[in-house]
């Protein structure tokens, strides 16, 4: 069995398949061919940490990744990354494109590192990938990551036949022209994304391999809007996950059992019967994708300690259910954790950043799927928010996180802007 491993920056599950107008065809395809997990969760909504989590099964805080891996976190221990547990277990490791683990790949355990080219159309790097595919002979199977800037800002300029006019912008957001380019802009990287897929997938079904691969698609977090990115709201935390073996898994279509990323490399272990390595954290998909069960977890936890400042949270989310609590006390947004763009500015010019945040949050989802509704100190929520609570205090406790004991210190050499930066890439750090 080979695998392939497709992931997009910052897309959230804004492709066609979760039912949105953004021109993904070949992501479409591949849901109704596989099985799209509605309810996946990541295990933090920031780069490095969401992606890093996926890769070792580990919680961010557990691996050690608690912000990005360009501004100077990294693995405690880099060897736990799947690639390398796969390299050693026969499989050919290949790294096309991004990968925002380590400053070098190779630490991470990938074999071959193909020379891509640098800039925001990734459609030239999945040709890369393809005429890797195309050209591979060997016997050894392999395991190919292919990762993508797109979705990620500074979007490009919509294409003609996505008219802003004609947008909807996220319910999140106001019906204003600046919101509805944002979101055709957003809509034109995303067709990139998807065009570069496309080229990936048809070089595997060239090659032959299509019926002995797996397929994996996934992003690393919400969209890079106000609300989304960076925040534990469904909109920060939920993303893409599809899942494709005709082989050792025929079901095919949408399934609503709730899902961590951190599911995903015991998933793989149980594929490929191999020893799942003790660190993991997550639980194995594939009785969910063999219709053996109907679910494998009853929560998923989700944090941020880093992004481009220090904002620290964590999560629980049961199906219905929603416990957040944040541990500064300043009660203010942070907009240097906020990506740059027309939705951002269009908030910032009308009191977005005067506005005030609770530092625990209860939200009944079935009730209340936007978030917008605190429930913390309703007395009919007292048992459900004092269950939440405990459960999350239990989980910190037994993956040791350090916030437990406080403010969780940055690094030496680590750069981090201060919280009351407007922006990511202002050079004004603690």
């Amino acid at each position: 069995m080979n695998i392939v491993y497709l992931h997009s920056h910052d897309t959230g599950r804004y492709i066609q398949p979760y039912g949105y107008q953004v021109p993904t065809p070949h992501l479409m395809k591949l849901a109704e061919e596989g099985v799209l997990f509605r309810h996946a969760y990541c295990a933090a909504p920031t780069c490095s940490p969401s992606r890093a989590a996926l890769l070792t099964g580990m919680s961010p805080h557990s691996c050690g990744m608690l912000g990005l891996a360009h501004r100077g976190f990294s693995l405690v221990n880099p060897e736990r990354h799947l690639a390398t547990y796969l390299r050693e277990n026969g499989f050919k490791t290949v790294l096309c494109g991004v990968q925002h683990e380590a400053k070098d790949p190779a630490d991470l355990g990938y074999i071959d590192v193909l020379p891509v080219e640098s800039g925001s159309d990734d459609r030239r790097n999945a040709t890369l990938a393809a005429e890797y595919i195309k050209a591979y002979r060997s016997e050894q199977p392999f395991f190919l990551s292919f990762g993508m800037f797109n979705t990620h800002r500074a979007f490009p300029e919509a294409d003609p036949d996505i008219r802003a006019d004609y947008v909807m912008p996220h319910a999140m957001f106001y019906d204003h022209p600046d919101n509805r380019e944002d979101m055709a802009r957003y809509m034109t990287s995303a067709r990139i994304m998807d065009d570069s897929i496309g080229i990936v997938l048809e070089a595997l079904a060239q090659s032959g391999r299509s019926s002995d691969t797996l397929i994996l698609y996934t992003t690393d977090h919400g969209i890079a809007f106000p609300h989304m990115k960076s925040q534990l709201y469904d909109t920060g935390i939920g993303v893409s996950l599809i899942m494709k073996h005709p082989g050792a898994f025929p079901r095919q279509g949408a399934v609503d059992t709730l899902v961590s990323q951190v599911d995903v490399f015991p998933t793989i272990c149980e594929l490929l019967e191999l020893d799942k390595p003790d660190w993991l954290q997550g639980v194995s998909l594939l009785p969910v994708l063999t219709d053996a069960v109907e679910q494998v977890r009853e929560e998923i936890y989700a944090e941020v300690t880093y992004h481009a400042a220090y904002e620290p949270m964590r999560c629980i989310r049961t199906p219905r259910y929603k416990y957040i609590r944040l541990y500064e006390d300043h009660g203010r947004h942070v907009a240097a954790n906020i990506d740059d763009g027309l939705s951002k500015t269009f908030l910032m010019e009308h009191g977005f950043l005067d506005e005030t945040r609770e530092q625990e949050m209860l939200f009944d989802l079935y009730l209340d799927p936007v978030e917008r509704v605190n429930l913390v100190g309703r007395p009919e929520y007292s048992v459900i928010h004092q269950s939440l609570q405990d459960r999350l205090t239990s989980w910190m406790k037994q993956t040791d996180d350090p916030l437990l004991t406080g403010r969780v210190a940055k690094p030496a050499g680590v750069r981090i802007n201060k919280s009351s930066t407007l922006s990511p890439s202002e050079q004004d750090y603690e």
